[in-house]
């Protein structure tokens, strides 16, 4: 067999750490995109941002949009998928941190929810901009709805093991549901602005909620400090 002088022969391992590198440079441009994607949606809103937006905001080319995302809706699908699994990851850590104790665990995913990480002006602003066009947007629909829905049964399953060790009364169904419409509603007046909220405060409410209903497992005495604004 005839030697073929002066070729380069690369190692495997060394391929290998190549790829990763690209691999780890695309993510971490795409991460770059997207943040600045959240950035002008809490900016500019829904149907003002533009991938020229983006792309100024990220401080890159608006080909380097372009190559890894393609389209707007493509940008933003990316980013509601983004937002949507860090926010799970964020509730699910949560939830492990409470242990087998079903009111730990609900003080903490509750807790969770006003953790600046996730709770802060900028996002809650994006959550809102993408709930706004959920309604006429399936794919918007199928990863809020699968987020949610996962969320809502772990709390009617907490709900309704509370029920059974303090043998209350309440459907646990209706009651979770209304714990989590009431998160809800607290982040929405944290992104208005309007009243005098704060992240502490919002929390301090939520928590009074948890002693109202489930007065066997929180007291009003360990709420946490009330912060206005």
């Amino acid at each position: 067999m005839q030697k073929r002088s002066g070729m380069k022969v690369t190692p495997i391992k060394e391929k290998d750490a190549e790829k990763r590198g690209r691999k780890a440079s695309k993510e971490t441009r795409q991460l770059q995109l997207i943040e600045a994607t959240i950035d002008s949606l809490a900016k500019r809103g829904y149907s003002e941002t533009t991938m020229a937006d983006v792309a100024d905001g990220a401080g890159l080319s608006r080909g380097i949009v372009n190559f890894h995302f393609e389209s707007k809706e493509k940008l933003l699908v990316a980013t509601l998928q983004f937002m949507s699994e860090e926010y799970s990851v964020h509730w699910r850590n949560a939830l492990a941190k409470g242990g087998d104790d079903p009111a730990r665990q609900l003080a903490s995913v509750v807790a969770s929810d006003f953790d600046r990480a996730i709770c802060n002006k900028r996002k809650l602003a994006a959550w809102c901009a993408f709930w706004g066009e959920a309604k006429s947007r399936p794919t918007y629909q199928a990863l809020c709805g699968a987020r949610d829905e996962a969320y809502q049964n772990v709390i009617i399953d907490i709900c309704k093991k509370l029920k059974t060790d303090g043998d209350y009364s309440f459907d646990a169904t209706a009651t979770a549901l209304g714990l989590s419409a009431m998160l809800e509603g607290l982040w929405l007046r944290l992104m208005m602005g309007t009243e005098d909220v704060t992240r502490e405060s919002a929390h301090f409410a939520a928590c009074d909620y948890l002693a109202s209903v489930f007065p066997k497992h929180f007291s009003r005495e360990a709420l946490p400090a009330k912060k206005t604004a």
